[in-house]
């Protein structure tokens, strides 16, 4: 664009950045240059990016702005610097989580089957150099790793039991395409050598507990990633006052549906479950009527974008145990955004409850992240359209589910009380987070924590906390975001006065894109 701003400009370099050290990256945010590489997660190629990293944070320091807006995007894109930078610097990822590796190989093949905005021709191409470049770039995980935890080589082998079957499914959506043939054939000796050699590193000498990233790198993530003042005590300290005030809204409502402990009322709704055939169905009728509900009561302005259901695909089901939303890219083409719901697999895995449909339509499309991402494309700035944090897109989705309470959504008792057992779920990913990379929690004292608060299913808490240590602050993010999005609802109307509207509110809000709540709070000048 002519009119790019300085801020703008550095963003694209950022990205350029990060892009280069993950292409797959690159590609899932519509970059067509990236489809048919794999990125290197070397010692050499995480020194350059470093280096490169450094490079571009100085400039961006250095960087002089002349108003408020261009001030906020350069905050937020120096602190996501910082934060890319000490990732590999301080946590090492590359070092210590198999996942790393294998999730990047396993997404480098399922963006081939489900993007859709290119030419048939390239895609197949694409694919065939991605299938031949796994083997190298395995072998080369396989010369970085070093004292992996065992929580992330089990949460690494599980997500490679799908590879073989990922692997023949972009064979067959691309057979006769030159070199995919081999190309198969190789990548999927090398996922089931690599998958074979991780398992034997649960035979030998890993690292003891704790570990986690540590509590200082977790509080600079809080710093930096998410734009937070407070502490991991000051957030401990919240979630267990929100977990009581959230049990004791469960005790009240639980009385109103047979009088039984809300524990009792929980699990007997659980049991209540979507059958396997109608999953698709019942999950679209949900999304219409959540999408019709912020319509009419002008909660936000919808976008036109198309939001398609689907079955989760067997070999994606590691990393999707119930549910998600996939956004389109950025600076892709096509805009439809896909819901996937994965079928049960009699291990806790893929169970829907009845009651808790209408929240989780709420959470991943309207008006949580489907509507959130389609309006953040549409943004100018670069950055607000390129940048986020977690804190304001879990926040927001989970704020969306307490709104639509506030605004009559919710078809029966039932599903109110299914909302409230979400937040109840969020709540306690807190203590889970923080235990876990702090050293407070061991793993298996977390897994108990989810096993006995929410009688979770132990396949279903195991993921549950192997996705904490995989995302430092990434899952405290829910409730903490939620926390950040009401302060700032508040705030807002308090000072608009009778004229304030939570629609008014929401359009101020979603201006910034993802970026994190504070820096939302200093556009709005709500710091006064």
């Amino acid at each position: 664009m002519s009119d790019r701003t300085p801020v703008d400009q550095l963003t694209e370099s950022f990205v350029d950045i990060r892009w280069h050290l993950d292409p797959v990256e690159g590609s899932d945010a519509g970059r067509v240059q990236d489809d048919g590489r794999l990125g290197s997660f070397s010692d050499e190629s995480v020194r350059q990016h470093l280096a490169a990293l450094r490079s571009l944070m100085a400039a961006v320091e250095e960087l002089e702005v002349s108003c408020l807006d261009d001030e906020i995007d350069r905050t937020a894109l120096l602190y996501a610097i910082r934060v890319a930078e000490h990732r590999f610097r301080r946590e090492q990822p590359h070092h210590h989580n198999p996942g790393l590796w294998a999730g990047h190989a396993l997404e480098a093949l399922y963006q081939l089957l489900t993007v859709r905005d290119r030419e048939p021709a390239a895609l197949a191409r694409a694919a065939a150099e991605r299938l031949q470049a796994i083997p190298r770039f395995l072998e080369e995980a396989r010369a970085t790793l070093t004292d992996c935890p065992r929580v992330l080589i089990e949460g690494a082998v599980a997500a490679l039991g799908a590879g073989g079957g990922l692997v023949t499914e972009v064979e067959t959506a691309f057979s006769g395409a030159t070199g995919v043939a081999g190309g198969a054939s190789a990548a999927r000796d090398a996922l089931g050598s690599f998958a074979t050699h991780l398992a034997g590193m649960l035979h030998g000498p890993t690292p003891e507990e704790p570990w986690g990233i540590g509590r200082e790198a977790l509080e600079f993530r809080l710093a930096h990633e998410h734009a937070m003042a407070a502490s991991t005590e000051e957030l401990l300290r919240y979630a267990g006052a929100l977990v009581a005030e959230t049990e004791r809204e469960l005790t009240a409502l639980a009385r109103t549906l047979g009088s039984a402990p809300w524990q009792d009322v929980m699990l007997r709704l659980r049991e209540d479950r979507v059958e396997p055939d109608l999953l698709v169905g019942t999950y679209r009728d949900a999304l219409a009527r959540a999408r019709g509900h912020v319509e009419e009561h002008q909660l936000a302005t919808v976008p036109g974008e198309v939001l398609e259901v689907r079955a989760t695909p067997p070999y994606a089901v590691p990393w999707i145990p119930v549910a998600a939303y996939q956004p389109p890219g950025p600076l892709a083409g096509d805009r439809s955004g896909v819901f996937l719901v994965t079928r049960p697999d009699g291990a806790g895995l893929g169970d829907h409850s009845q009651a808790g449909v209408a929240a989780t339509a709420v959470h991943e499309g309207f008006p949580g992240h489907h509507l959130h991402f389609l309006t953040t494309y549409r943004l100018p700035r670069n950055t607000r359209r390129l940048l986020h944090t977690s804190l304001t897109v879990e926040g927001w989705a989970l704020y969306c589910e307490g709104l639509m309470d506030e605004t009559g959504f919710y078809a029966n008792p039932d599903e109110r009380f299914f909302r409230l057992v979400a937040l109840l779920w969020r709540a306690l990913r807190i203590p889970v987070d923080i235990g876990v990379h702090t050293g407070a929690l061991s793993y298996g004292a977390a897994v108990e924590l989810l096993t006995t608060r929410l009688q979770l299913s132990r396949t279903r808490a195991e993921a549950e906390v192997r996705r904490a240590f995989d995302a430092p602050g990434g899952q405290l993010a829910y409730a903490v975001g939620r926390r950040e999005m009401l302060a700032l609802r508040s705030a807002y109307l308090e000072r608009a006065g009778p004229a304030g509207t939570v629609r008014a509110f929401h359009d101020a809000l979603l201006a910034y894109g993802a970026l994190a709540p504070s820096l939302i709070r200093w556009g709005l000048d709500l710091d006064g």
